[in-house]
């Protein structure tokens, strides 16, 4: 049976392994391509290279084998082989394989793509019988199959690297749990809150991510091989085999939508769009953080840059790539989906789009979570400055819990809270300054015990509901984000 990769370290090498080849292409005779029975003369170089995807689809070799070796196997129990052909064109497929691993694999002008070379080099090594892998077999199906292996282990790749990241920011969240600094919203202090709910906000939406994507592989995770072009295949190649021998859990449904189909893909490309947004607004926050007039957190020298003018600067570019990569992702996802919506059934050259798509938004987001982790398990927070940013007024919905906690209806509360917020602003002194005169003047129910209310510390343990900013409740987020990385452990 063909290894099905369901080790992402593993998997990562395979597909990330590239081959250093200079193409130069000349007018070369059809008859030579998979396609080229019908047509007389050479293609103009210009078009040869404007077709040509195999300078970077050549990195689902691994996948392509994969596809080929069970595909043999359907067709030697179809009996469209003979078991000497079958294992000729497997030992074949094996030592294309080790010359991809080792880097020595030779593109040759006329290799227009990935499965065109490889064949061709079969045919090479083992004859005429490298004639009989593609009966019944369109590149249609093929390319669609080789696709959905590549992406099911980059899939496992991305989901171990998200999970490294989602550990580290609970493991930082654990260890920082008693530093307080100013929440924000609408850029403006809001509440007091601890460092570590601010951690663990973002680890929660990277959760989502994980098990977002979880979702899309088992979508990914349907064979359309078997398919042909558009009709299916005449032969009797058992499919439940092919499913079996690649792993897969399904078998795709209807020939014309397995091959043409490509919502897997946008898919992925809106994921990982999403994710980018996750991680870039996290970096926005660091990046703000980070800057002397907030002097929060220092990134680490591994993940900063200097100026090439001002001796002084020591600039967090790792953050401010993260947020652009989010960007490139985008336009990546938005110009697939452009591409899509306006082609007509079936397969299209259009498509050929979907790989360099694929390609670029996982390179993009796999960098992005690797150097977010980096970022997260080295910087360095100043909580004494954190600390520091705490101001009275902060402590203003405190104000009006206190009311509320006398009787007073919430909204009432609220309007009596915003005097005092008023008048403190009047006599430009900070709210727990003060005096029980003028706190009187705005309400008889503020007393003596109002000076409880001006402890960040106290404050901050108010908020123990479940979700909360409370001591209690962000070490129940802690526990519970524990408990689901125990589920999504890391392969090794």
């Amino acid at each position: 049976m063909v290894p099905c990769y369901q080790n992402a370290q593993q998997a990562s090498k395979l597909q990330n392994k590239k081959t250093t080849v200079v193409c130069s292409f000349e007018m070369t005779a059809e008859g030579s391509k998979l396609w080229g029975g019908r047509f007389v003369g050479a293609t103009d170089p210009v078009m040869e290279r404007f077709n040509a995807s195999v300078a970077y689809d050549q990195r689902m070799w691994d996948a392509d084998l994969r596809g080929s070796k069970a595909y043999v196997k359907a067709l030697h129990q179809a009996e469209l082989l003979s078991a000497d052909e079958m294992d000729r064109i497997l030992q074949g497929l094996d030592q294309i394989s080790e010359e991809w691993s080792k880097g020595a694999f030779v593109l040759k002008d006329g290799d227009e793509d990935i499965h065109t070379a490889n064949e061709r080099r079969l045919k090479e090594l083992i004859g005429p019988a490298a004639g009989k892998l593609h009966t019944g077999r369109s590149r249609n199906d093929q390319v669609v199959t080789d696709m959905r292996l590549w992406l099911r282990d980059a899939i496992a790749t991305l989901t171990d690297a998200a999970v490294l990241l989602i550990s580290a920011m609970v493991e930082r969240a654990a260890a920082e749990i008693n530093v307080l600094f100013p929440g924000y919203t609408h850029m403006q202090r809001a509440q007091p809150i601890r460092w570590s709910h601010w951690i663990l906000s973002h680890a929660v939406a990277l959760r989502r991510d994980v098990e977002r994507l979880q979702e899309i592989k088992k979508r990914v995770n349907v064979l359309p091989l078997g398919s042909g072009a558009i009709a299916g295949t005449p032969f009797a190649i058992d499919r439940e085999l092919l499913r079996k021998e690649l792993c897969f859990d399904e078998v795709s449904l209807n020939s014309m939508d397995a091959t043409a189909q490509r919502d897997f893909v946008a898919e992925f490309l809106f994921w990982a769009s999403l994710c980018a947004t996750h991680l870039s607004k996290m970096a926005e926050d660091l990046l703000l953080y980070s800057t002397k007039e907030f002097s929060f957190v220092t990134l680490a020298d591994a993940y900063s840059t200097g100026s090439s003018l001002m001796p002084q600067k020591k600039n967090a570019d790792s953050l401010e790539l993260i947020r652009s990569k989010a960007g490139r992702i985008f336009g990546r996802c938005t110009g697939f989906i452009m591409t899509l919506k306006g082609l007509p059934s079936c397969y299209n050259k259009d498509l050929q789009e979907d790989k360099e798509a694929m390609f670029d938004c996982y390179d993009s987001i796999l960098a992005v979570l690797q150097v977010t982790a980096g970022v997260v398990s080295t910087l360095k927070i100043n909580a004494d400055a954190m600390e520091a940013a705490l101001s009275p007024d902060m402590l203003a919905t405190d104000l009006a819990y206190y009311l509320v906690r006398k009787g007073v209806a919430f909204r009432d509360a609220h309007a009596l809270a915003g005097k005092v917020v008023f008048t403190a602003e009047s006599k430009n002194v900070p709210l727990n300054q003060l005096t029980a005169e003028d706190l009187k003047v705005i309400s008889p129910l503020f007393g003596g015990d109002v000076a409880s209310v001006w402890d960040y510390a106290s404050s901050v343990e108010q908020y123990a509901a479940a979700g909360g900013t409370a001591e209690s409740s962000v070490r129940a987020q802690v526990q519970h984000l524990r408990a689901w990385m125990t589920q999504h452990k890391v392969q090794t």
